[in-house]
């Protein structure tokens, strides 16, 4: 399946990657992002500067909120897949500037699906996260499981996403697809991510904080791995169910509406994500054991076998060699 996607946040971590998975098979690519000052601008400029290299891509740069944006947008276009990256992102951020959230997750997100609702494509994908699992603790997370305990307003948000997506996909018979992020590593990372702030500091020869004195589990990522399964899920648009779904199947039993999960399923302690980053740069590093931080959780885990039911893929890509792909490119861009 290939034709015409808009991609919100397009110069994102996520966003960049994504939009070079989708003009390698072949789709026309139409990038919306608002190049916000969340982290180094520099780097957006630089992943956008990239992808307007091919032919394929056109960026617009604006944000989402904007009222008439999206609908616009969307009326000229007529893509056949939407995939809805742009968001304010962070944990620790969510709690300093929440109405920063408001604005970007709750608006811009309604904003979206006012647009699809006018201009429908055959697959909407909305990206969720991890976070939405909260204070769960049976794992590894199924997207079956009830996820009304979010630890963060940033998760907040993302739930609501879902909640806002789900009674659009019911009212206005529109296939929509959330995605459930867990912790995505890779080159061309944000700034603000533990992978980068550790090998910075690291080949810095400076200390790195190590929350709950070392004790976290992730289900680490790598980012070509989680656009893979995005890729993957484009041409498998839910349907509105006849009867019951499956046993396992996130599927909604009253709209074309599904939840899935992309990660690892492993979860790898902090301090073995650690002795990779050690590892690969040939140093080791000076730890600064500190508490836990308001509203972050001890471990996330994925369970990715609806993933794998609906496209045949599961990521793989371990740590380790993820996290030497990081610093590669890590030493390569900063010249260190």
């Amino acid at each position: 399946m290939a034709g015409t996607a808009l991609v919100t946040g397009s110069a994102g971590f996520i966003g960049y990657h994504l939009c070079q998975r989708l003009l390698a098979d072949g789709w026309t690519v139409v990038g919306l992002d608002a190049l916000t000052d969340y982290y180094d601008v520099r780097l957006k400029e630089r992943r956008q500067a990239m992808l307007l290299q091919s032919p394929g891509f056109r960026a617009v740069t604006e944000r989402i909120e904007t009222p008439g944006v999206l609908q616009d947008l969307m009326a000229d276009l007529k893509p056949d897949a939407v995939i809805h990256l742009a968001a304010q992102a962070g944990v620790r951020y969510s709690i300093d500037a929440p109405e920063s959230y408001v604005e970007a997750n709750l608006v811009g997100t309604f904003r979206l699906l006012e647009a699809i609702r006018a201009t429908p494509p055959r697959h909407a994908l909305l990206a969720s996260t991890s976070s939405v699992y909260g204070a769960n603790t049976d794992m590894p997370y199924a997207e079956t499981q009830k996820a009304d305990t979010q630890l963060s307003f940033y998760a907040a948000t993302k739930k609501a996403n879902e909640a806002m997506a789900h009674s659009y996909a019911h009212l206005y018979d529109l296939p929509v697809t959330m995605f459930r992020f867990f912790t995505v590593y890779g080159p061309w990372g944000r700034p603000d991510m533990a992978l980068f702030k550790f090998t910075k500091a690291i080949l810095e020869g400076r200390p790195i904080d190590v929350y709950n004195h070392g004790d976290m589990r992730r289900d680490f990522t790598y980012v070509t791995d989680l656009v893979d399964g995005i890729a993957r899920l484009i041409p498998v648009a839910p349907e509105r169910p006849d009867g019951a779904p499956e046993p396992g199947d996130s599927l909604s039993p009253v709209a074309p509406f599904r939840v899935v999960n992309i990660g690892n399923s492993d979860s790898v302690s902090l301090m073995g994500f650690i002795e990779a980053i050690e590892a690969a740069t040939g140093q080791r590093a000076e730890k600064n054991f500190m508490d836990m931080q308001p509203g972050d959780v001890p471990a996330t885990w994925a369970d990715a076998s609806l993933l794998q039911a609906l496209t045949g893929y599961r990521p793989q890509t371990p740590v380790a060699e993820g996290v030497a792909e990081f610093v590669a490119w890590y030493r390569d861009y900063y010249r260190v």
